[in-house]
């Protein structure tokens, strides 16, 4: 047989940075199914790539060239992408947060490394910074809730800043005072040294900045010109016996106010970063770690708790203290902890450091088992951060009754933006909106028709152009304006929500074809549905009719409880309404009764002509009793929500094979209702763009329950065999 050994490490460098390439290509995919972290996929993948692993890359020196740009494009980015402005509101509470969450961490874990694990002072020292200074990894739940504005999200990032620059302050005097041994005289010249290289950083980059920006325009030129300061401001701080990473941070501190977070010039400092240089580094850092060390003894397990366990109380004792000195409510102090509790890419950075710092000969301030602690430190720290965050954040909307606002209906920015292609769907969707619109308004609709950039082109642009017209008599006929499109892209969804954009839609109306293709969620959403609801935050209307909207005699609205806290309440409810109003038939809504008190004051108030009714339904589970109380003349309305928002719920994740086991043959439409946020448009080394709507965990329940018996509230029928509810 061949022996595949002799291939292996890989040295030539076209095929090295082909496997780097997949690398990154396929971990985000991977660990989005298991729900891991991306950065530690990164890392993991280096792992099982590396001479521990199964020894396929050899670590050459492009892993040190591009790891040492990807090391200090962390420091830069997460510096850059700082809310300045913000800071600057609430310093004087930042101070004492960041204070606090930087000491009572540094002291627990340096006391715990010296008398609990034995480790010398230095190494103490080193590990006490590595674990007060922390990753705003959980900062994109945040932004989904809405609630970046909040006291206790301000005060977070402003001391993680604070604690991540006195931890880089630490490692800076700790590797310069182990180069010269230290003394009253070095710790003078060392402060003055850093007094100095600010003040010089201060006043060097701005005026570059400002000079060249005004001067040239050309996007290359301000690229290479930023990354120029970036490692300029590297190469000062290793020139005064500084780390590279202290001027890198700096730097991006300085430049913070002259690159805007939405300006083309920081999309592309992401996107070199996040596509090449930052996984690199990543991969690199895996590559060193040995995990055999797990197998050889307990040691390296009492590393892991002690820094987990000392460092996460730690960050919490900080967080919940400053909640009581400020006077903030608990669950603002639940923020702060969830917040400030994860380690990502500075503890990297910081451990990277310390893995250069040598003590004796061969021997260095971080060793083998202390990195591979610290990845899988950062692993269950970043769990932790990402679920305390995220309850966190529902019970601040819940407590402070940021519900949605009924002004919002009236001023009512209605604009529907209507994508068609099949014309057998296409002219019920236009007579539904229609029928959802507000004529007052009087505010046309628009409808678009997207077609593959390929060799059809011009006979999908042909055939759509006629759909459009014929659509735009029919909507004419009933005295409504519309404005029609035929675009040209390579992916349908983001043609959409180019277009959703251009047209400032305030809400997408879209035919659901693929209901009849199974249960699973990527037949039953269709090619492109399922990217569409997860890249818009704005409300997407599904709709399946079986009939005409005519022949419709009732509405029946399933309504997810806390439904009332997602700023789209009233803007889905009114179209319903409407559509009730229109049809001149019941509308029946099924869900808990605080959540329907909400509904019956708006209609009472609103829409009183209208003939509605309440059901109770307490929890989402019991949707699939619904389906036995469901006629063939009626429409069934199922109101859900995205992952991550304060409605949506576990039992959500089973919609798809519920509405295909239960209401196949139904009238149906799904709404997903506005909600807070736009993170899809938001790209970060910590958080990519892409996601994964179905785990690992959810395929192995799924498969689990096929074993099982079969659903107790349904049967077949005997004409069709569709699976129904019994009465």
């Amino acid at each position: 047989m061949m022996n595949l050994s002799q291939y292996f490490p890989i040295t030539d460098p076209t095929l090295t940075f082909l496997v780097v390439l997949l690398i990154i290509l396929s971990a985000p995919i991977v660990m989005g199914k298991l729900r891991i972290p991306h950065i530690i996929g990164m890392v993991l993948a280096g792992v099982l790539v590396g001479k521990y692993g199964l020894n396929i890359l050899e670590r050459d020196d492009s892993f040190e060239l591009f790891g040492k740009v990807g090391l200090y494009y962390i420091m830069f980015l997460a510096s850059l992408e700082m809310d300045m402005d913000g800071l600057r509101k609430n310093i004087p509470q930042m101070t004492i947060f960041g204070l606090l969450s930087f000491l009572i961490p540094f002291i627990l874990t340096y006391l715990t490394s010296v008398w609990f694990l034995g480790y010398s002072h230095e190494a103490s020292f080193l590990l006490g910074a590595l674990m007060a200074s922390n990753t705003l990894i959980a900062y994109p739940i945040v932004g989904r809730y809405g609630l970046q504005h909040k006291p206790s999200v301000t005060i977070s990032v402003g001391g993680s800043m604070l604690a991540l620059l006195l931890a880089l302050i630490c490692l800076a005097a700790l590797e310069a005072a182990h180069d010269t041994g230290g003394g009253f005289f070095f710790w003078v010249w060392f402060f003055a040294k850093v007094v100095g290289f600010v003040v010089v950083l201060l006043a060097i980059i701005p005026r570059f900045t400002r000079w060249f920006l005004r001067r040239y325009s050309d996007a290359v030129m301000q690229f290479i010109f930023i990354m120029s300061m970036l490692f300029m401001s590297a190469a000062l701080s290793e020139a005064i016996g500084l780390e590279g990473i202290v001027g890198a941070f700096l730097s991006g501190l300085i430049l913070n106010r002259y690159i805007p977070h939405v300006s083309p010039l920081m999309s592309r400092l992401e996107f070199i970063g996040n596509a090449i240089f930052i996984p690199y580094f990543l991969i690199g850092v895996g590559m060193l770690i040995n995990l055999r060390l797990l197998f050889q003894g307990g040691g390296i397990i009492w590393v892991v708790l002690a820094m987990v366990f000392f460092g996460t109380f730690g960050k919490a004792l900080a967080a919940y203290l400053a909640s009581i000195l400020f006077r903030l409510p608990l669950s603002s102090g639940h923020m702060m902890f969830g917040l400030t509790s994860a380690h990502a890419a500075g503890a990297i950075a910081i451990a990277m450091v310390g893995m250069q710092i040598e003590t004796a000969p061969g021997q260095y301030l971080i060793g083998g088992d202390v990195l591979n602690g610290i990845i899988i430190m950062i692993l269950f720290t970043c769990i932790i951060s990402t679920i305390v965050t995220e309850q966190a954040a529902q019970q601040i909307i819940i407590r402070d009754k940021e519900m949605a606002s009924e002004d919002e209906a009236q001023n009512d920015d209605e604009r529907m933006l209507i994508p068609v292609k099949y014309p057998e769907y296409a002219s019920e969707l236009i007579n539904l909106a229609v029928l959802m619109r507000n004529q007052k308004l009087n505010r046309g609709l628009v409808a678009i028709n997207v077609v593959y950039d390929d060799t059809n082109i011009r006979k999908n642009q042909e055939q759509g152009q006629l759909l459009l017209e014929r659509l735009s008599q029919q909507a004419a006929a009933s005295d409504v304006r519309m404005q029609t499109q035929v675009r040209i892209a390579a992916n349908i969804a983001n043609g959409i929500k180019h277009s959703f954009k251009e047209f400032r839609a305030s809400e997408i109306l879209i035919g659901l074809h693929g209901a009849a293709g199974g249960g699973s969620p990527a037949k039953f959403w269709g090619q492109f549905h399922q990217s569409l609801f997860n890249g818009l935050n704005r409300q997407i209307i599904m709709a399946r009719l079986r009939q005409p909207l005519s022949t419709i005699r009732r509405i029946q609205v399933a309504v997810p409880s806390r439904a009332q806290f997602e700023p789209g309440f009233y803007r889905w409810l009114e179209r319903l309404a409407r559509l009730a109003e229109n049809l001149e038939c019941r509308i029946v809504f099924h869900g808990r009764s605080d959540t329907l008190a909400f509904v019956n004051e708006y209609m009472r108030n609103r829409h009183h002509s209208v003939r509605a009714e309440y059901m109770s339904m307490p929890h989402w589970n019991e949707l699939p009793r619904l389906a036995g109380t469901i006629a063939e003349d009626h429409l069934f309305v199922v109101v859900t929500a995205r992952k991550g928002t304060v409605s949506y719920k576990t039992a959500m994740e089973r919609l798809p094979e519920e509405l295909t086991r239960f209401f196949s043959g139904t009238n149906m439409m799904i709404i997903f209702p506005d909600q807070f946020g736009d993170a899809m448009d938001e790209m970060t080394f910590a958080q990519p763009q892409h996601t994964e709507e179905l785990s690992a965990y959810d395929l192995l329940r799924k498969w689990g329950r096929k074993l099982n018996i079969p659903h107790p509230f349904r049967r077949k029928k005997k004409a069709s065999g569709e699976l129904h509810e019994s009465a």
